[in-house]
């Protein structure tokens, strides 16, 4: 029986369908979806990569790429309007205003051409007409309210001089700047580390209840689900297949799909494989960026985003990279790589690599490869994945086209991905589909180095587990050596040999991985394993 006192929820979502293109090629992205959210509520989507979460979310706002997308039935309410195919004029005044999203991927949600201040603030000059010294000041406080350190000197940064959890606060801070009625978070803390996760949680539910914010949250990290959620959706293939309240999901899960997703935990690392000879080492390595200021850009001084860091891993072994954004983690990768310019010793198989040119360097490259962050961001838009995978191999000119075709297609198998899937490009997958793409394309060159820069973290915990266990497999067949640069400590846990613990430049901590997660020495260590261990689903 319907309660007729009870208020109409603030949105409500009914049979909504999404499909991409016609005919043959139609795909359907979404069916029957139907849910409610209410004032003061967080509703979590949860389900694998591809499951329809961020269409569905999309969708609300009329987001998604029309004409291509379309809705074949379905209604999206929204304080008794209706947006579903609303005139444009409804929809921006609902977007950001009324309902505010924070994008799965900041760094290309963000302009690589305008600065902090002027993104953060266009929003409420465009939205609260406010200007000058006000605008300024509630940039100000917004950047602060997320945790972004020293956020007057980073009113002038870039995008790319930011890390990707800086990034993502600045996402938040432009979707929270005008007090929206419902804030949808797209997998918000997907670059962050486990203790500004913790910060960024405890911000979003201080909001809600401040405010009376409905939150509709998408990720898929069930550990987040468990703290953050009141309520929550199980999506897979594009339908809702359970949901309820947190207490009874977790307690006691109806569906298959969301007792494999409950259960899903990538496995702990057996006995290592005896170490091989060293593959690579640096000696006191430094990445310093000069601060430069007045009119002629005078040094001042220089950041120091790696301050004398000396390691060593050898074939068959992981060394794990832990620490929070911006401590230096992503910058060491890209120095032994000399993507950017270092100091100090690096050895490559015994060899010194530092003082060599580019050119000479070059045929090294295909043994040294990297996995970065952002899959979107380092994969073209304009190569399909076939080409993706495949221009390593072109670039070296390793084999001939029809071997080039045969380990394209099984380094996508290897990855979890179909090889008739080659001829699409990355905006057709989601985000942990094209992060396989992106480890395929590393992976299909057979390096004798791997540097895997947060390579989980866009990620559901069930292909979490699987890729782990892909990296396992391939560590072992070819005596691969990898540095694992991550905030998510329990797949650090699963896979690396030994651990570095950075802050601000420098390491805090290094050892055995048993004796760095079993009795951390470091204050700070203590500190991110407590983190850790707040946020980890327990069984109930």
């Amino acid at each position: 029986m319907t309660d007729v006192n009870k208020p109409a929820p603030m949105l409500a979502v009914s049979n909504l369908g999404v499909v991409f293109g016609k005919g043959p090629g139609e795909v359907i992205a979404a069916r029957g979806v139907s849910f409610t959210l209410d004032k003061g509520e967080t509703l979590a989507l949860v389900g694998e990569s591809g499951s329809g979460k961020t269409v569905t979310a999309l969708s609300i706002l009329g987001l998604l790429p029309y004409p291509l997308a379309r809705h074949p039935a379905g209604s999206i309410n929204f304080r008794g309007s209706e947006l579903l195919n609303a005139p444009e004029e409804t929809l921006r005044h609902v977007r950001g205003n009324r309902v505010g999203m924070v994008f799965q991927e900041p760094m290309t949600s963000l302009n690589p051409l305008h600065n902090i201040e002027k993104q953060v603030g266009e929003v409420l000059e465009i939205h609260a007409g406010m200007t000058g010294p006000a605008k300024r000041a509630r940039v100000l406080e917004l950047l602060s309210l997320v945790g972004l350190p020293e956020a007057e000197s980073r009113l002038g940064a870039l995008p790319h001089e930011l890390s990707g959890g800086q990034r993502q606060r600045v996402m938040i801070a432009m979707a929270l700047a005008l007090g929206p009625d419902i804030l949808i978070a797209d997998e918000p803390t997907t670059a962050l580390d486990v203790t500004i996760q913790a910060q960024i949680l405890e911000l979003l539910g201080d909001l809600k209840q401040r405010l009376g914010m409905a939150l509709l949250f998408i990720t898929h990290d069930l550990a987040i689900v468990r703290r953050i959620a009141d309520r929550v959706c199980v999506m897979k293939d594009g339908a809702i297949v359970e949901q309820g309240t947190v207490a009874d999901i977790f307690a006691a899960p109806r569906h298959d799909y969301t007792k494999r997703l409950l259960a899903a935990e990538p496995k702990a690392k057996g006995v290592p494989a005896p170490a091989g000879a060293e593959i690579f080492a640096a000696e006191s390595l430094k990445v310093w960026f000069p601060i430069h200021r007045g009119v002629i850009r005078r040094t001042v001084g220089h950041i120091k985003a790696v301050d004398g860091v000396s390691f060593s891993v050898a074939a068959g072994r992981t060394i794990g990279v832990v620490g929070e954004s911006g401590s230096g983690k992503t910058t060491l990768g890209l120095g032994l790589l000399r993507l950017v310019a270092s100091e100090g010793e690096i050895r490559f198989q015994g060899a010194r690599i530092d003082s060599l040119t580019a050119q000479a360097l070059r045929p090294l490259r295909r043994h040294m490869q990297i996995v970065f962050q952002d899959p979107y961001g380092s994969l073209s838009p304009r190569l399909s994945i076939g080409q993706i995978v495949a221009e390593g191999l072109t670039v070296h000119r390793l084999g001939e086209a029809r071997e080039r075709a045969d380990r394209v297609a099984e380094a996508l198998r290897e990855v979890g991905l179909d090889p008739d899937m080659r001829d699409r490009y990355p905006h057709e997958f989601s985000g942990g589909q094209r992060q396989r793409v992106a480890i395929a394309r590393a992976m299909v060159l057979r390096p004798k180095f791997l540097i895997l820069d947060e390579p989980t973290s866009a990620l559901d915990v069930s292909v979490q587990a699987q890729i782990v266990d892909l990296l396992r497999e391939l560590q072992a067949k070819y005596s691969l050596a990898y540095l694992f640069i991550s905030h998510d400590l329990r797949v650090v846990r699963a896979l690396a040999d030994t651990i570095i613990v950075m802050k601000d430049g420098t390491v805090r901590e290094a050892g055995e991985a048993g004796q760095v997660f079993g009795a951390p020495k470091d204050p700070y260590t203590r500190a991110l394993m407590a983190a850790a261990l707040e946020l980890k689903v327990t069984p109930s």
